[in-house]
């Protein structure tokens, strides 16, 4: 496969990156963007608009559209386990150390901790 050309875009994030407040923001934004993507590829594999999956979590069109913003840096936990509900998935967190350092490494086994069903509020 031939390579691509470097755009001048390409030399000016590369030279971006290479200050670490930089990289630590567009870091942050692409986890942002994954979330989103994320949200938006299954809300269309489950064949729901916008405005039907919003129904479904009883909360606006505006909102899912807020979700779905590579720009929106807001998700919490809870929002987006509702919205995994619904869309038949499930949300997984990990973290990751920033550097390879001898005993950083803490792991359990998959499926160490079972969620407790909530209490229905009467």
């Amino acid at each position: 496969m031939p390579r691509r050309k470097k755009t001048n875009f390409d030399s000016h994030l590369e030279d971006q990156l290479r200050n670490p407040s930089f990289a630590a923001r567009f870091k942050e934004a692409g986890d942002a963007w994954d979330a989103a993507l994320q949200i938006a590829a299954l809300r269309e594999q489950s064949g729901l608009s916008q405005g039907q999956l919003a129904r479904k979590l009883k909360t606006s069109q505006q909102q899912i559209s807020r979700l779905e913003s590579p720009a929106y840096e807001g998700h919490s936990l809870s929002t987006l386990r509702r919205v995994a509900s619904v869309l038949h998935s499930r949300v997984r967190v990990v973290f990751e150390p920033l550097a390879e350092t001898p005993g950083s490494v803490v792991r359990e086994e998959a499926g160490a901790y079972k969620p407790t069903p909530r209490k229905k509020r009467t």
